[in-house]
């Protein structure tokens, strides 16, 4: 038997949180009766358990990597009717989701899960689950500019964490600059908003790893399984 809000979210439909707040607006219901009260107990195995009238039956947990295409958005459905992950999920039968966001023009690696738990130590900030990305800049930064990476940048909600940043390649005919970037945080168009603040705008970013998962030679717009090994990675460094 587990709390309510811990089977949500493990089944991927909110966070613990947000599974919360569904149980006290008298949106979940175990055995066809609602339920309110925080402290109720069941088994997904056994008892029948609906989110706004809909079934969560228990799912085997699937993990998979995804290699985002620039233009895409980083979720399963859009109400402006723009291309999804969900548009290149072929194959994939269960219901799952992104863990974290990357923005509409980055691209890379993403994972995609149906395990809400996983998903929510992956992205809470005080486990500091590593993100790095390739990042092509109009200009080229000086080892001083990259150097505020490492201290922090203040940027209009906050100070950012220390982060990573070092030259992949210089290109002095096109006059830009592919910087290696990791941080540890995910403030939304973080990496971006950072090079605006040091007056280089972002030409191409592409996420290459998540923790120790690297995305390798997945081609753009294809997803597969992630290995035993791969997932047992990302668990270890979550915790």
């Amino acid at each position: 038997m587990e709390r309510l809000q811990k089977i949500l979210a493990q089944a991927g439909i909110a966070s613990r949180r947000k599974s919360e707040e569904l149980i006290l607006a008298g949106k979940v219901t175990v055995n066809g009766e609602v339920v309110t009260e925080l402290g109720t107990k069941a088994d997904p195995t056994v008892d029948e358990i609906t989110v706004n009238g809909r079934s969560i039956a228990a799912e085997k947990k699937v993990y998979y990597m995804f290699n985002k295409p620039k233009g895409v958005i980083t979720s399963v459905t859009d109400p402006e009717g723009r291309k999804t992950v969900q548009d290149y999920l072929k194959g994939v039968n269960e219901r799952v989701f992104p863990v974290g966001r990357l923005d509409y023009d980055s691209e890379g690696l993403l994972i995609l899960t149906n395990d809400g738990e996983l998903a929510n130590r992956l992205t809470h900030p005080k486990h500091h689950v590593p993100k790095t990305y390739l990042v092509t800049v109009e200009g080229v930064p000086h080892g001083d500019s990259l150097e505020k990476f490492r201290r922090g940048i203040q940027l209009e909600d906050g100070m950012t964490q220390p982060a990573e940043a070092e030259y992949y390649d210089i290109d002095t005919d096109k006059k830009q600059a592919t910087i290696r970037v990791t941080i540890y945080e995910g403030k939304n168009r973080q990496i971006r908003r950072m090079f605006d603040a040091l007056s280089h705008k972002v030409i191409r970013l592409k996420r290459i790893a998540f923790g120790e998962l690297l995305i390798g030679n997945l081609k753009r717009g294809l997803h597969r399984p992630l290995s035993k090994q791969e997932l047992d990675a990302l668990q270890k460094g979550s915790k």
